[in-house]
């Protein structure tokens, strides 16, 4: 990698490879940057973490049709 990080932008939707307490693996990017803001599609609670980590544990990369 050359240090830029992946391409995740805002209205992405991430799956990640550990699950949420409610069930849900699949969080909407609100918030990009050294940091990540995402919101969990199951329950609606918003987490912020580190990129690094959150890209480490991204199993798939959902972007909604642009229009």
């Amino acid at each position: 990698m050359d240090g830029e990080g992946m391409d995740i932008r805002i209205g992405d939707i991430l799956t990640l490879k550990k699950k949420h307490p409610c069930g849900s693996d699949r969080w909407l990017v609100l918030r990009i940057g050294a940091d990540f803001r995402l919101r969990c599609m199951g329950c609606g609670r918003e987490v912020m973490g580190p990129r690094a980590n959150f890209e480490k544990s991204l199993r798939r990369l959902e972007r909604p049709l642009e229009e």
